[in-house]
């Protein structure tokens, strides 16, 4: 039975070491959850993710509190809850007291945009294996493509667009039985 302690500190490592949010998170949350703790298989990882980006809330947190409450229960979620946020609630109440000191500081200011290519890197590497792993190929790429299209060009909901996902993957579904 995994300790609630385990917990904590798997996701304290992936609240402390993470650098742009969620999305960042998922290469370090894939490496500790699947490849070294071996509590979630590549599948059941791919579902709980896919499940945590589809409930309201911050990703980590979600991803913290379906496997802490899978794994332990009630106490399980909330240790790992914990161990997810502790460390980024310090951070921001630091850098919170020192931003008016570094505000318009032209180091600070180039530091910060050279970490947004690093983060962009960090986000694309994951959607790519988890593309992969969920069947998206060069025969179903355009999907993601068209759903970001319809967003970005047409400024449609993105509520419609997972609606519209929901009924097409049914009615396909069905027509492929």
């Amino acid at each position: 039975m995994v300790k609630y302690c385990e917990l904590f500190y798997s996701f304290f490592k992936i609240g402390t070491f993470t650098i742009g949010g969620g999305y960042a998170m998922i290469p370090l949350m894939e490496q500790e959850l699947v490849d070294r703790r071996g509590w979630l298989s590549r599948e059941e990882f791919l579902d709980q993710l896919a499940l945590s980006q589809s409930m309201p809330g911050v990703l980590a947190v979600n991803m913290a509190t379906g496997l802490g409450y899978r794994l332990r229960g009630f106490s399980g979620a909330l240790s790992a809850i914990v161990g997810n946020i502790v460390m980024p609630i310090i951070f921001i109440i630091v850098l919170a007291m020192l931003f008016r000191h570094f505000r318009g500081n032209i180091v600070v200011e180039r530091f910060f945009m050279g970490v947004r290519p690093a983060v962009v890197a960090l986000i694309a590497a994951p959607v790519f294996r988890l593309a992969q792993s969920a069947g998206i190929g060069w025969s179903t790429c355009w999907i993601p493509i068209l759903a970001a299209l319809l967003i970005w060009l047409f400024d449609v909901s993105p509520i419609l667009i997972i609606l519209a996902a929901v009924v097409l993957g049914f009615i396909y579904g069905r027509i492929k039985k």
